[in-house]
């Protein structure tokens, strides 16, 4: 399904990746771990085609994406979504909008300008929103939301562009323990639900070993470990953060919010 061969990206003298490959023949939930600056969000961005490599194939379905250019490269951005650490929304837009955004690349000038969407775009993003437990923040500006709300937001844009594969680039690096376990369990659940890949990049081996199926660990831009969550080992942890790092994180415990329904009035207003 996956097959990464050689790819490597040069900054100057220095390889931010440096002649990376694994395969993944399943939908799993794939954890990249390792210290910052391990080449980690440079390998996503590559991926997702925000950045070029130097060299290297990364084959989708025997496709390699790396060697797309144009619309194609536009399509298979809308295959591949990204989830960023800092959520990337529009702060001022309400929330349903910028989960609308995600099919952006299939609407016209006009329609962005206006922000006018054809009513069943409207309705799956009010229904993801639901799924996700967010449907009453609908109507809200997006900047009024908490933490962990916004990731939930910025999966659901990922999810409106129905993809193959969910990038997640340090996605709870910036919330608090109860919210990044709010979010990573919507990931798993989106994993397990929808037979959708998720890759996550991810600091700690406490998240890799209660969410993931396989871990890719890196360091200095090289791969170091490629096995299972039980396989990471205080020896394992050591090749991947170096003797002197901390290799646990605090575990708290915390459930799903439960479900809600959208609001009429708002969705018969964006509907109107």
């Amino acid at each position: 399904m996956l097959d990464v061969q050689g790819v490597t990206r040069m900054f100057g003298q220095k390889a931010a990746v440096d002649n990376i490959s694994f395969r993944i023949d399943s939908p799993a939930f794939v954890g990249i771990i390792g210290r910052s600056g391990a080449g980690k969000s440079t390998f996503l961005r590559m991926m997702n085609r925000l950045l070029d490599a130097t060299s290297g194939e990364i084959r989708v379905g025997g496709r390699n994406v790396l060697a797309l250019k144009g619309a194609e490269a536009r399509a298979w951005q809308s295959q591949c979504a990204m989830i960023f650490q800092q959520f990337n929304l529009v702060p001022r837009l309400d929330v349903a909008s910028n989960v609308l955004h995600g099919i952006l690349n299939r609407c016209t000038t006009l329609q962005t300008m206006f922000n006018f969407w054809p009513r069943a775009d409207i309705l799956r993003a009010l229904e993801i929103l639901d799924r996700l437990g967010i449907a009453e923040q609908a109507p809200k500006r997006a900047e009024a939301l908490s933490g962990g709300q916004q990731q939930r937001v910025a999966i659901a844009r990922a999810l409106m562009q129905d993809p193959k594969i969910i990038l997640a680039d340090e996605p709870i690096a910036s919330l608090d323990p109860m919210n990044a376990q709010v979010v990573m369990d919507t990931l798993k659940r989106i994993n397990a639900e929808d037979g959708r890949m998720v890759i996550a990049n991810l600091h700690t081996l406490d998240t890799a070993r209660r969410y993931c199926d396989r871990v890719i660990g890196m360091r200095d831009g090289r791969i170091v470990f490629d096995g299972t969550p039980d396989q990471l080992s205080t020896g394992v942890a050591r090749d991947i953060y170096g003797a002197d790092a901390g290799f646990n994180e605090a575990a708290t415990s915390t459930s799903l919010p439960a479900d809600t329904t959208a609001d009429g009035t708002y969705a018969d207003l964006m509907l109107s």
